[in-house]
């Protein structure tokens, strides 16, 4: 079964395999394993499918298995003679009640004990950056959609050697966005680096790196690192210089590329816009070696592994527990599943900007975007408009004029500063009653009532609205109005 062996296994047999060039036959006798089963990991790609059936039996999902791991996680801390044993851990749960048997107990804590397996990995840092060698971080960034602020987490890829940057945007720091957003890195840079450097993310890291123990990776991520055959170097907790390359590529990105806040259609336009930025960025001179940061990387990327020909896909299933009122919390939002209050638990598979909800049979009762990519703030409006107001030469060089919905921003371009004042006037008189997208959708009906600015027939300077219309397309389809 693919089961039976675990992640960090997987991922010694594909690194012997590829890396170290090994045989089929030398890497089942060095593991003590199975030649069939070191066939089957050395040379087939280990893919997630979304067809996952959860672990069943006492003791999953139940009490049972919950305080079975507290005691275990509990022992780890204490010296090996002090920890308890399978027959004590099997005693104390039957004077609990527990009506299961010893070997059900057995193989549930041997799971466990497989799944926790730390890798002792020593290895000896390099004071130089060879080719092939990346750092990633995350960092937050301010971009405007639909006439609002919006956050969105850029993870940034630099190549010391080269100094060749890369980036995306995402909307969260989870798994998901995390190994997707490292899957369109490389992509971008047409290959996989030998080695990479990452800080202790919640994504990737289960326990981070200590001055004794080597970090200890999720699952999802030692997989991913099997597929694309990268080996990965944690740093050391409040230790950013160990990866100053692109903790300074970070500040690089957001100063030069997303300030002021660009406005953004959505992800996978704003993200070929940033790629071709930092594609043009290359032809600059390497501060230190003087040479262009292209004919580097063009060097660095013989260094770099291949992609691999199958698509890895990223997934996390969940089970959810559905309220009374048939919602479940995702993304610390509840979200209201039809027909979801017949159903006691949910299957969730979601992805890095969808969900898709399945009941325990299958049945798909639910798909949407996460909620989290909906999540904006408005922008402060009512000052803004106040401030021009007072300065209406100001609004043609402002930055928040670009945020502005297309008709909006059409009506206050006139350049008779006195009636481009008068307008603002009205424009901020609204925004006490209605939101600044409510007033551009109605803005025809609100400038025939009585205390709109009075328009005067062929006035020079007015819009003509029914061209603006036929010409313009709605704000927010294909780009900034």
């Amino acid at each position: 079964m693919e089961g039976m062996l675990a992640m960090s296994d997987i991922n010694c047999i594909k690194f012997l395999r590829n890396h170290k060039s090994h045989s089929i036959n030398r890497i089942a006798k060095n593991l003590d394993l199975n030649w069939r089963t070191v066939k089957k990991y050395a040379d087939s790609a280990q893919l997630p499918s979304e067809t996952i059936r959860p672990k069943r039996g006492m003791m999953y999902g139940t009490k049972w298995g919950e305080m079975v791991e507290d005691w275990l996680t509990e022992d780890q801390m204490l010296q090996k003679k002090l920890r308890r044993t399978n027959k004590k851990i099997y005693e104390t749960l039957v004077a609990n009640g527990f009506e299961g048997s010893y070997r059900t107990v057995c193989n549930f804590i041997k799971s466990w004990h497989m799944t926790s397996e730390e890798e002792n990995d020593t290895r000896h840092e390099r004071l130089q950056h060879p080719p092939g060698e990346a750092q990633v971080d995350f960092g937050t960034m301010e971009v405007v959609k639909d006439s609002h602020a919006v956050d969105v987490k850029c993870l940034v890829m630099s190549l010391p050697f080269s100094n060749r940057t890369a980036a995306v945007a995402l909307p969260a720091e989870n798994q998901e966005c995390f190994l997707t957003g490292l899957k369109m890195l490389f992509e971008e840079i047409g290959g996989v680096p030998q080695q990479l450097r990452i800080d202790n993310l919640p994504a990737a890291v289960i326990q981070p790196r200590t001055t004794k123990e080597e970090a200890i990776y999720t699952d999802a991520f030692l997989q991913f690192m099997a597929h694309y055959g990268f080996q990965v170097q944690s740093c050391n907790p409040y230790s950013g210089n160990e990866k100053g390359s692109v903790e300074n590529k970070v500040g690089y990105v957001r100063y030069n590329f997303l300030v002021p806040a660009p406005v953004m259609h959505d992800y996978d336009s704003m993200n070929r816009q940033l790629a071709v930025s930092l594609r043009d960025d290359m032809e600059r001179v390497h501060y230190e070696k003087h040479v262009l940061i292209r004919e580097l990387f063009e060097e660095e990327q013989r260094h770099l592994l291949r992609l691999p020909q199958e698509d890895f896909p990223v997934f996390k299933v969940e089970l959810f527990k559905v309220n009374k009122y048939g919602e479940i919390t995702i993304d610390k939002t509840k979200v209201l599943i039809p027909s979801g209050s017949r159903h006691g638990q949910v299957r969730a598979i979601l992805r890095w900007d969808s969900m898709k909800i399945l009941s325990l049979y299958g049945e798909i009762l639910y798909e949407e975007k996460r909620p989290y990519m909906m999540t904006k703030r408005a922008l402060p409006w009512e000052n803004i408009i106040s401030t021009w107001h007072k300065k209406p030469r100001s609004f043609g060089h402002s930055r928040y004029s670009e945020y502005l919905p297309g008709r909006i921003k059409e009506y206050l371009g006139v350049p008779n500063l006195l009636v481009r004042q008068e307008r603002l006037a009205w424009i901020r008189a609204k925004l006490a009653l209605y939101p600044i997208l409510e007033i551009n959708e109605s803005l025809y009906e609100l400038l025939s009532e009585d205390d709109a600015p009075a328009v005067v027939e062929d006035h020079p300077y007015d819009v003509d609205w029914s061209k603006y219309d036929s010409l313009n397309r709605p704000w927010g389809e294909g780009g900034t109005a």
